[in-house]
């Protein structure tokens, strides 16, 4: 991938962790100020999220949260990635990407208010926008000069797998719109989505650093800073609600990452409470309309849990642990 050596020195370099945490705290004191600000505008604009009607009963003490909060994760990673350097191809499709998709999540939240309850844009539609969005981001990294991670599925150390490019490109929209649509799913208790995401975050975030990757670095960091910053109004119980605005958001800057950084294989792993929450949801499903039964009390498997009469901050701690866990083990792979 193109770099700004100026910047990858820097952040290489015994400065590299200073820079890092003053972009993290940055990142977090100007998501905690508009927040601040968001959080009224929100509630005056009655942009409120309606409890599901199948949703656990102690969901539905949630409905009237504001939601749409996933708009703070837009303006840090704004100003930190445009800071990054040179590298106009990759920042410019990577940023597309995330906002892109931010904005197919804000249309379903705005429907969702707008009908008094939590159903968007119909699930197929939701699909075929983020697939097509992903179609645009690969395509326009492939016709780009840039040297990123092209057509690499995983790296660790000197290895790398590398696929023919058209297998890269079909991987790669599977991979960026499942990540989404998990990430979504998994955005179903106070905090679950934002702190689950924390860990494969920064395990990408790690990865960049060593390949040079500066515009992942600064992504990354600005996203991290604004998860956490997030967290002040999500955490139990929620004062704010990402909506799919932020989780999509999420899902495709996660997923973007994996494929700039040459490691999308290793998000299957990183990003396993994604990939088991999705899971269950596809295996409930299929074997419903098979049997007529259902294997697990809920899907997504956080509402199983509930359901098993486990609080929601055990659910929520739980999957924060495991999380960690799935990406201790694939940083431990990769390194």
């Amino acid at each position: 991938m193109t770099v700004d050596p100026g910047i990858a020195s820097v952040l290489k370099n015994w400065t590299g962790l200073v820079i890092s945490l003053a972009v993290v705290i940055a990142s977090f004191a100007v998501t905690v100020i508009l927040g601040l600000c968001l959080l009224p505008a929100l509630k005056w604009l009655q942009l409120r999220q309606h409890a599901y009607e199948d949703a656990p009963q102690s969901h539905q003490r949630k409905s009237g949260t504001p939601t749409m909060g996933g708009l703070l994760f837009l303006v840090p990673l704004a100003i930190f990635v445009l800071y990054s350097g040179r590298q106009w191809i990759e920042f410019t499709a990577f940023f597309f990407l995330v906002l892109a998709c931010a904005a197919i999540g804000f249309l379903d939240d705005y429907v969702s208010v707008a009908h008094g309850r939590n159903r968007g844009i119909r699930a197929r539609t939701k699909l075929f926008g983020t697939a097509l969005v992903a179609v645009i981001f690969l395509r326009w990294l492939s016709q780009s000069d840039a040297p990123f991670a092209r057509d690499m599925l995983f790296r660790a150390g000197n290895y790398a797998l590398i696929a023919p490019h058209w297998l890269w490109l079909l991987l790669g929209i599977v991979a960026i719109t499942g990540t989404i649509h998990a990430v979504n799913l998994t955005d179903g208790l106070d905090g679950l989505a934002t702190g689950t995401s924390i860990f494969p975050l920064t395990v990408l975030l790690l990865l960049a650093f060593q390949f040079y990757d500066a515009t992942v670095i600064f992504a990354l960091l600005a996203t991290l800073g604004a998860c956490l910053g997030f967290l002040v109004f999500n955490h139990y119980p929620a004062k704010m609600f990402m909506g799919d605005t932020g989780s999509l958001a999420l899902g495709a800057l996660l997923s973007g990452a994996a494929i700039l950084t040459g490691e999308m294989l290793l998000l299957i792993l990183i990003g396993g409470v994604f990939v088991a929450e999705a899971l269950t949801v596809i295996i409930q499903v299929a074997y419903f309309k098979r049997t007529g039964k259902r294997i697990f009390r809920m899907s997504p498997l956080h509402h199983h849990f509930e359901l098993g009469g486990w609080p929601e901050t055990k659910v929520t701690a739980r999957f924060w642990l495991a999380s960690a866990i799935c990406s201790a083990l694939g940083l431990a792979i990769v390194r």
